[in-house]
């Protein structure tokens, strides 16, 4: 079976004309070379606008995608979080960290509800992160294992609203037992939003820019990924296209279609389990 993966498509509104001709290209592609999954791993708007959301579940509904075996969708931190309205409310009210936390709470579930066909594929079911979705194809069977990486807007620990992190109720819900059971046989993707790894280098200045954009609790998300038996782990955010291993669990980044709407990544996995990953780049 073979699944397309983008990222970071940071759309804004309808009169983004080229990147939204640019999007009916590439979904055409795809119906073209027969994807049996699409996964698009967050920062589908630029601005956290739900007009933006719209247009791209109009998208995928125009190109015979919006379905909940055809196509999965994560949030990132430009869909959760409007950085110049949280700076705004903030100065004005200087509200308590528990009252903005229920206010991201609730843009997160606005989102689980409007993408619901997509997460639960039904009217009824959870509409909350983490979901997990088994396909049964005629050879192989996959599990993604879906998470809400995108981490509340603090003036001082998250001033940019960029960095990540996966709450310990979602690593623990993935992790029961029951969960265990239901994976067995599948072949397990894990999807989160934020990057394992940005620069690790030793630059102060990629120091700086890594702790705004880093997975906080990274090893504890990697330690899940272990206990679930993840091979493979989609992401976004960093805009690399790019792939690299930590721990036997492959990581790949669907880099970012605003910035490169010709680029996506294929994983081609077999019956045996084995998998081969490659970036395309559409002909201009």
């Amino acid at each position: 079976m073979k699944i397309a993966h983008i990222s970071d498509l940071h759309i804004s509104g309808k009169q983004d004309r080229r990147q939204l001709d640019h999007l009916d290209r590439l979904f055409d592609h795809f119906n073209t070379i027969g994807y049996d999954h699409l996964v698009i791993s967050g920062d589908l708007s630029d601005s956290a606008n739900k007009v933006d959301w719209e247009i791209i579940r109009q998208k995928l509904e125009d190109h015979g995608l919006y379905h909940w075996e055809k196509t999965t969708i994560i949030p990132g931190n430009h869909d959760l979080i409007q950085l110049e309205e949280e700076l705004r409310f903030y100065n004005a009210l200087n509200p308590l960290p528990q009252v903005r936390k229920k206010a991201f709470d609730r843009r997160v579930l606005e989102f689980c509800i409007f993408f619901q066909e997509l997460i639960t594929g039904e009217e009824g079911g959870d509409k909350a992160f983490p979901f997990l979705k088994i396909i049964n194809f005629s050879s192989v069977k996959i599990a993604l294992a879906a998470l809400n990486s995108v981490y509340p807007w603090y003036p001082a620990d998250n001033p940019l609203g960029a960095r990540g992190y996966i709450s310990p109720s979602q690593l623990k819900a993935l992790s029961d037992d029951s969960v265990m059971k239901s994976l067995k046989d599948c072949i397990v993707i894990g999807l989160c939003h934020h990057a394992y790894k940005v620069y690790g280098t030793d630059s102060p200045i990629d120091q700086a820019f890594d702790w705004t954009m880093e997975l906080k609790n990274r090893d504890e998300f990697l330690g899940v990924m272990k206990v679930i038996h993840a091979k493979l782990v989609l992401h976004g955010h960093f805009h690399r296209f790019q792939s690299y291993e930590v721990k036997d669990i492959t990581f790949i980044n669907g880099g970012s279609f605003r910035y490169n709407p010709l680029c996506y990544s294929e994983l081609v996995i077999d019956g045996e389990g084995s998998s081969t990953q490659r970036f395309v780049t559409l002909s201009p």
